[in-house]
């Protein structure tokens, strides 16, 4: 039989005789966590770098941006490397609207909702909702302010959607492609600008022409004043998207090239409102002479053509 001796753990009785040894040793238990010294590099850090972090997304979104990259992603010819851009539920389609049509002043708009999971599927109904409206309302819009008129015959013109359709995705892809080769061309200029992803751009322009689709439904009032209130309105809105998108990533630049970027980029969202509004709804309706046809008795018979 063992004796209580023998069932005695030998590194007890040395930590025991150590302590006899020294009173005034320092112990660790350890059911005690150990504090680890917190990094003091957030505490060095210029007062504005933070804002600038969360504007630009430099901390968090990083880390989410190398993680993606780790993931395998498929060959572009094949469809699973398309259906990864589709890859978004109705909740976040519907989130991402709400922020382009109620911006909040001082965030981030791919910040906030596209640089966790940057989509085309919502970009491209938009735009193709966006043609529709614009092309139909335009046709009602003009059957409104003729209406009633003796010499007036209503024809629907069709090539109203093509020219929207072409006039509207090539603003949302043509657009931000020059905006991304742009920064990325600064980008090797200054160091400290940040730039977006091709995608992350898409995404923001097509999200920004969302607040056009009501605006087009309205503007079949026939109130040039009404029709022009309306395009301010959704300019200052979807204008202050991309600029509260843009200007953080430019901002570090020379002034005068940022405020040009940002001016360039008001400008042609301006245009494309104007110039949809011009041309669908306030365009002139012309009146074809009347051609003069001879009757085979002798009289002259003269046709309304419109």
């Amino acid at each position: 039989m063992a004796t209580a001796d023998d069932l005695k753990f030998q590194e007890f009785d040395d930590a025991a005789n150590l302590l006899a040894a020294n009173p005034d040793a320092t112990t660790i238990s350890i059911d005690e966590p150990v504090e680890i010294p917190k990094n003091q590099h957030s505490c060095l850090q210029e007062p504005g770098r933070e804002e600038d972090d969360e504007l630009l997304g430099t901390d968090d979104s990083d880390k989410t941006e190398l993680l993606a990259g780790q993931k395998k992603s498929a060959p572009f010819w094949t469809f699973e490397y398309y259906q990864t851009f589709f890859d978004v539920d109705t909740y976040q389609v519907l989130d991402r609207i709400k922020g382009s049509v109620f911006p909040v002043p001082g965030k981030n708009f791919v910040r906030l909702y596209i640089r966790s999971n940057p989509d085309l599927y919502g970009p491209f109904w938009i735009c193709a909702t966006l043609v529709f409206t614009i092309a139909v309302s335009g046709n009602l819009s003009n059957f409104f302010i003729h209406l009633g008129k003796p010499t007036y015959h209503y024809v629907p013109e069709f090539r109203k959607v093509s020219i929207a359709a072409t006039t509207i995705y090539a603003y949302a892809w043509l657009v931000p492609l020059a905006l991304w080769g742009f920064l990325m061309w600064r980008n090797t200029k200054v160091m400290n600008i940040v730039s977006y992803s091709f995608l992350e751009i898409v995404c923001v322009y097509g999200y920004s022409l969302f607040i056009y689709i009501p605006t087009a439904i309205l503007w079949i009032i026939p109130q040039k004043v009404v029709r022009w209130v309306l395009v301010v309105f959704s300019l200052c809105l979807s204008g202050s998207v991309l600029v509260m998108t843009f200007w953080p990533a430019v901002r570090d630049d020379n002034r005068r090239i940022a405020v040009a970027t940002v001016a360039t980029i008001l400008l042609l969202h301006a245009l494309l409102a104007v110039g949809c509004l011009a041309y669908f709804f306030d365009a002139p309706e012309l009146d074809i002479p009347a051609p003069i046809i001879p009757a085979h008795n002798g009289t002259t018979v003269i046709t309304k053509s419109h």
